[in-house]
């Protein structure tokens, strides 16, 4: 259970509590002000969708599956707009905080004596399980305690509490917080997205190397240059070849890896002799998300990196130590 000691922090983004009281109230006002008969309604009635526990109960089980479209049912509509604009990992890392677990599991719900749910998420590794209990209504704002812990903690000795916010919208129950982690997702993916890329970017400088290095174990094998990158992917049948080294993976031999495009052009040659050279370049899939800089392997291995604002790059960019 290291992890859900891990996990349990935020980076940075959390927020005090007169933060979110006044944040909740603002979203109470704003989805008041959507319409007079929702704000007239008694706080204790159920939308059509169903009570806060009901929503968070299934938003706990696509958080588990790590069912991206699902769980963007369950948020407000500026967080579900930012939340589909988000990279794939960057989704998933949202949805790894409510559950604590890397991998996606297997949800099952169920209830405790007192008639609370109960949300199990199982990996082969380990399962967690959120019990939830009563929620505190405000107006058109809920707040709900869980408790999440292992499986096999019997005992709750190493249980967390954590409170989650949820809002009336349009009539339906929608994330607000998690814990003191107001999601406001449109501010949250600037963040993610600046920190993504930092990885982003390290791996394409680490994929240029590594497509060098398979370069040149083909040439040294076959005394040539392979054609493509295709070359260097593995075999479909049989034992590696010329065609299929089996040197990269099948994402690198296709000229991608973790947002960057990888391109690889012959040069150099001469009708005197001279060896063929060859030249590499790593861009940026969607400028600005999967990352900003692009990288350049010149024809003597030394490599460039730039904002090149996702164009490809040049030996004339500065040189990367």
């Amino acid at each position: 259970m290291n992890l859900l000691k891990s996990r349990i922090g935020g980076r940075g983004i959390l927020l005090g509590c007169a933060v979110l009281f006044a944040a909740a109230c603002a979203f109470s006002q704003e989805s008041s002000s959507k319409s007079s008969e929702s704000s007239a309604r008694a706080p204790s009635q159920t939308p059509s969708g169903g009570g806060p526990n009901v929503t968070l109960k299934a938003m706990l089980s696509a958080a588990c599956s790590q069912n991206q479209a699902e769980f963007g049912r369950f948020l407000t509509a500026r967080s579900k707009e930012a939340f589909s604009r988000m990279t794939p990992q960057a989704r998933l890392a949202l949805m790894k905080r409510f559950v604590l677990l890397n991998e996606p599991g297997k949800p099952t719900a169920s209830a405790n004596p007192a008639g609370r749910p109960i949300v199990r998420c199982q990996t082969p590794d380990v399962t967690t399980e959120m019990q939830i209990g009563g929620a505190d209504l405000r107006d058109n704002v809920a707040f709900l305690p869980m408790e999440i812990r292992a499986a096999t903690d019997t005992t709750g000795s190493d249980a967390h509490q954590i409170t989650l916010g949820l809002v009336r919208e349009d009539g339906e129950w929608r994330l607000l917080s998690l814990g003191l982690l107001l999601l406001d997702l449109p501010a949250l993916e600037v963040e993610w997205d600046v920190a993504e890329m930092e990885t982003t970017e390290r791996n394409a400088i680490e994929a240029l190397n590594q497509v060098g290095k398979a370069i040149e174990a083909y040439r040294n094998k076959y005394s040539r240059l392979p054609e493509s990158l295709a070359n260097l992917g593995q075999p479909l049948h049989g034992a590696a070849n010329g065609e299929a080294a089996g040197l990269l993976d099948s994402d690198l031999a296709n000229g991608i890896k973790n947002g960057y495009a990888i391109r690889y052009v012959i040069v150099g040659a001469s009708t005197l002799g001279a060896p063929a050279k060859y030249e590499l370049a790593a861009t940026p899939q969607q400028y600005g998300r999967t990352g900003r800089r692009s990288f350049f392997r010149d024809s003597n291995g030394g490599l460039h990196g730039a904002d090149r604002r996702g164009a490809v790059g040049s030996e004339t960019d500065p040189k990367l130590e």
